[in-house]
């Protein structure tokens, strides 16, 4: 795909996802995330051939101009938008997919001074909401949302809702979760059904008023035992007054 195919496609993906977008001009020569994005081009490649001093300088000029700090080294996948821009990082060994959608103040980045792949990888079609944090070697898969200001650092599975800090998965699938767990490196996980955690809770709803209504029962017949006792000793009170 020659750049300025690449160009034309970016564009169309502004417009599919800022509702502000002007025209295609408009949209080439005021979109910081494009820019840096464009320029990453050419410092990937000089990082890739060997150059790769040349090519963290020029990505340290991309990073004044645009305030987006893309390591050469990240591999970006196609239609990749960076929106408003600001503050956005982009570590070394990061991986994005296609139609990856970033927000002002996301950092994808590491953990710690660990060597080897120590950021994430992006499957395709996630958005990472403003001021997201997602660190280290997890996997987050395709069709997810990372919400405003969460911090995730562990693996998500594909077509999940992540949230809060530390990040955990709210909704999957359009599905509510209660709790969750996932074990990537096992190829396993295990997500409770909504509906059976409603059919639980239910459950457990009619065995405690089952056990109130025992509980009430037997009030009542207390309060009925000394309701007949009472009124005997009033007969009897009454009795010995009329033979007076």
């Amino acid at each position: 795909m020659s750049f300025i195919d690449t160009i034309r496609e970016d564009i169309g993906t502004v417009k599919t996802h800022d509702p502000a977008a002007q025209s295609d001009f408009v949209i080439f020569l005021s979109y910081p995330g494009l820019h840096a994005k464009w320029m990453h081009t050419p410092e990937h490649w000089l990082w890739n051939h060997g150059a790769r001093g040349p090519a963290r300088v020029l990505s340290q000029v991309t990073r004044f101009f645009t305030g987006v700090e893309i390591h050469p080294a990240a591999q970006l996948g196609r239609r990749f938008f960076i929106d408003h821009a600001m503050g956005v990082v982009i570590g070394e060994t990061t991986v994005v997919g296609d139609d990856c959608v970033l927000y002002q103040g996301v950092t994808l980045g590491g953990t710690g001074k660990e060597c080897g792949k120590r950021h994430p990888t992006l499957g395709n079609n996630v958005t990472v909401g403003a001021g997201a944090k997602v660190l280290g070697n997890i996997q987050i898969g395709d069709n997810v949302k990372v919400g405003g200001n969460s911090v995730v650092v562990k693996d998500v599975p594909e077509n999940c809702t992540v949230v809060g800090i530390p990040g955990r998965v709210v909704r999957r699938n359009g599905c509510r979760i209660v709790e969750e767990t996932y074990n990537r490196n096992k190829h396993r996980e295990s997500m409770p059904d909504p509906v059976e955690e409603q059919s639980r809770l239910n459950r457990e709803g009619i065995r405690k008023n089952h056990q109130r209504i025992g509980d009430l029962e037997k009030q009542v017949a207390d309060m009925e035992r000394q309701l007949s006792e009472l009124t005997e000793l009033v007969n009897q009170f009454v009795q010995q007054q009329q033979k007076r």
